[in-house]
């Protein structure tokens, strides 16, 4: 499918850049362990047990990141809600609701936006604002709690809840209840998405799953991480089994976007999740010179991202195509 979409323009390139250069402080962080704590087994053992929400939910990076949070209209955006949502346990999540054209082909379309590992929300509004101008929908940025402005602490039960939390607010919401949802997440956000789908799949409201550089599981990626602890994985407790979770997924379309220069999650994990996949449609989308933050800065990226939103957004009748 060709996308008939305008071309980015060149001050959202310069605003992409930004957020990549910005990101790639958090690649070197995550290498930062493997170097330190090489042959050292005791170490090790302490770091993977003890201390390894620290290094999964680094929210402290890049530095300040629960100050320093920017807003929508320091990019230019406009029409938009600063929002604080409640958790059934008490936590306070902050939110952004970013509205698209509201005449537009894709107003009735909403990007539920799901970040990685490190910094917060408006360290990814660059993107929202891409996918809002690019493609004309609506996107809705949830952020993690322990992550700039939400309270608590983040582990994986906490995030999953704050994942359903998002989901359960746009249902609810008179604007965007009956609004075709697209579930996207990058990274750590993509095994927090792939749990969410596979939950609220039934229902019918999501109309598609992007995935962008995640990994098959938390116990599988730490052997690349932090090579000398591979005999270690099972004293990690922050699980993510996405590759056991994903071929659940039978009802909603799914699009990977694959950096094939990723540095943190060894790209064969990106194509082992698409190969495991039972969705009605999957799309499989390689980025040559992409790797774990710079992939958004790729050629075809954004194309890929509205063929795949137009795609499964349509009332025609669809077949799946496996590349």
């Amino acid at each position: 499918m060709s996308s008939s979409n305008p071309p980015i323009p060149p001050a959202s390139t310069s605003y992409l850049e930004q957020t990549v250069s910005l990101l790639t402080s958090v690649a070197n962080y995550m290498r930062l362990p493997a170097i330190a704590s090489t042959g050292i087994a005791a170490i090790l053992t302490s770091l993977l047990y003890f201390k390894q929400k620290a290094l999964i939910y680094p929210s402290h990076i890049p530095a300040n990141s629960r100050l320093d949070i920017p807003k929508p209209s320091d990019f230019g955006i406009k029409d938009f809600e600063e929002l604080v949502i409640p958790t059934d346990d008490g936590e306070k999540l902050s939110a952004y609701y970013i509205r698209g054209p509201r005449a537009g082909k894709n107003s009735n379309v909403t990007i539920l936006m799901f970040h990685g590992n490190a910094g917060n929300i408006g360290h990814r509004l660059p993107i929202a604002r891409m996918l809002v101008n690019f493609i004309g929908c609506n996107v809705f940025m949830l952020e993690y709690r322990g992550y700039g402005a939400s309270t608590g602490e983040p582990d994986e039960s906490g995030l999953n809840l704050d994942a359903q939390t998002g989901l359960d607010y746009l249902r609810q919401r008179a604007e965007t209840r009956d609004h075709k949802l697209i579930v996207y997440g990058q990274s750590l956000g993509g095994a927090v998405s792939v749990k969410l789908v596979a939950k609220n799949q039934a229902r019918g409201d999501i109309a598609g799953l992007i995935l962008e550089n995640t990994f098959l599981s938390m116990r599988k990626l730490i052997p690349s991480v932090v090579p000398p602890a591979k005999y270690l994985t099972l004293l990690c407790h922050q699980v993510w089994p996405s590759d056991s979770i994903l071929p659940n997924i039978t009802k909603v379309p799914t699009l990977f976007l694959s950096g094939l220069q990723d540095e943190i999650v060894p790209p064969r994990h990106m194509r082992q999740l698409y190969e495991i996949s039972t969705a009605p449609i999957k799309r499989w989308k390689p980025l040559p010179g992409g790797d774990h933050n710079s992939s958004v800065l790729e050629e075809g990226y954004f194309e890929a991202v509205a063929d795949f939103v137009a795609e499964v957004t349509s009332e025609k009748p669809r077949e799946q195509t496996r590349l």
